[in-house]
């Protein structure tokens, strides 16, 4: 009787959660060639949003929105601290990204991103949330300008 009332528990927490949508940073999303991020580099327009410095290109890809990111090896020494950021800023960008995924897909619109972390120390979630969404926000509102 006991077992049956867990799992019936546990079985509405599993329904209540596929209630609420589903957020993923695939494959297919993350700037992995090095062509196009050195394509990136070579003709991309950058601006900084504390921490977060942000070099994005109008492309010509199959996929129409990707995504690198990157953490100094000069003041992180250790490769501990540079994946805690990388993953501090996939979560926030993750989380985020589909506005600008809405945005792009509206316009007929194909983007390359690189997202690199300035800052000197390890920063708190919040700090790299708030960053994130403004960074979008401004790529969104930049690629109205262009388009």
């Amino acid at each position: 009787m006991l077992m049956q009332g867990l799992f019936y528990c546990e079985f509405t927490n599993l329904v209540k959660l596929n209630n609420t949508p589903r957020y993923f940073f695939k494959r297919e999303s993350k700037l992995k060639s090095r062509k196009i991020i050195q394509q990136v580099f070579a003709e991309g327009k950058s601006f900084t949003i504390y921490p977060i410095k942000a070099i994005w290109l109008p492309s010509n890809e199959v996929h129409f929105f990707q995504t690198g990111i990157s953490v100094s090896s000069r003041y992180f020494k250790k490769a501990v601290d540079r994946n805690k950021i990388k993953r501090l800023i996939r979560e926030a960008h993750r989380l985020q990204k589909n506005s600008l995924e809405e945005h792009l897909q509206k316009n007929k619109q194909n983007l390359s991103l690189f997202l690199i972390y300035i800052g000197k120390e390890i920063p708190a979630y919040t700090t790299i949330v708030e960053s994130c969404a403004s960074v979008l926000k401004k790529i969104i509102k930049l690629t109205n300008e262009e388009s």
